[in-house]
C-alpha cells in the first residue's frame, strides 16, 4: 500500500494531536495503535495480532493518507475496518481507505444505512470480530446512535480489558445523545454492560480525546444519572 513513512511513538500517554506520531503500546500477543485525526480530534486505533500480523483499524474517520501510511507502517497484513457508529466524522475515510486497501468493512446493522461503504459484515451484542489470534467482543450501546458498538479484546496474559468505546463513553460521562430517552437507553447500556461486568483496570479508548479507565469513570455514574448528560 501506498504511503509516506510513518513514525511510531512506543512511548504511549494516550494523549493526542493531529499532528502527533501515532502511538502504540504492546502487550502479550497485541499491540494498539492510536491516531488522532481530522479537525474534530477523532481517534482511530489498529489492532494487531503479534502472533500473525493479521490487523484491524477501528473507525477510518478521517485524513485518509495518514490511516494508509498507519496501515502501511504498523499493520503487516489489515483484515478489515470496524466503524463503531454511523457519524461522519468516524467514517469520512472509510471509501478512501477501502479503495486502497481492499479489506472488508463490519458495523452493526442499525448504523450501516448511512455509511459510504455498504458493511461485508453486520454485527450485533455478543458477536465476535477476529484479529489473527485475537478476539474483540462485540457491545451493542444503543442511544448516541441505534447501532453505536464498543469493542473489548482481553490481554491473554494478564485478563486486562482493553475497551474501545466509540462515542458511547468518554472521561467525564457518556457520548451526546439527543433527548432523555435516549441519553437514558445509553446510560442503561453502559451501566449494565460496561461498569457491570468491567473490572477497573479496564483500558477505554474513546472515538475522541485521552484514554480513561472503568475504574476512573465509576464513582460518578450517579452524577451522569442526575445530570442526564
Amino acid at each position: 500500500m501506498d504511503g509516506q513513512q510513518m513514525t511510531i511513538d512506543d512511548h504511549y500517554t494516550g494523549e493526542l494531536t493531529a499532528d502527533s506520531d501515532p502511538q502504540r503500546r504492546s502487550f502479550a500477543g497485541a499491540s494498539i495503535t492510536k491516531i488522532s485525526v481530522g479537525p474534530m480530534d477523532n481517534n482511530a486505533y489498529l489492532v494487531v495480532c503479534s502472533e500473525t500480523g493479521e490487523s484491524l483499524l477501528i473507525d477510518a474517520a478521517n485524513d485518509a493518507d495518514r490511516l494508509v501510511s498507519l496501515v502501511g507502517a504498523a499493520a503487516p497484513t489489515l483484515t478489515s475496518i470496524v466503524t463503531t457508529h454511523q457519524h461522519p466524522d468516524h467514517w469520512l475515510a472509510l471509501a478512501e481507505v477501502v479503495g486502497k486497501t481492499g479489506v472488508p468493512t463490519i458495523a452493526h446493522a442499525l448504523d450501516a444505512g448511512p455509511l459510504p461503504v455498504a458493511p461485508d459484515r453486520t454485527v450485533t451484542d455478543g458477536d465476535l470480530v477476529e484479529v489473527g489470534r485475537l478476539s474483540l467482543e462485540v457491545i451493542h450501546l444503543a442511544g448516541h446512535t441505534p447501532g453505536s458498538i464498543a469493542l473489548a479484546l482481553t490481554d491473554p496474559a494478564t485478563g486486562q480489558v482493553h475497551l474501545f468505546s466509540g462515542d458511547s463513553l468518554f472521561p467525564g460521562g457518556v457520548g451526546k445523545t439527543a433527548d432523555a430517552e435516549k441519553f437514558a437507553s445509553l446510560y442503561r447500556d453502559v451501566t449494565t454492560k460496561l461498569f457491570e461486568r468491567f473490572p477497573d483496570d479496564t483500558v477505554v479508548y474513546p472515538g475522541h480525546g485521552k484514554d480513561t479507565t472503568i475504574g476512573a469513570e465509576r464513582p460518578f455514574l450517579a452524577d451522569w444519572q442526575e445530570r442526564g448528560w
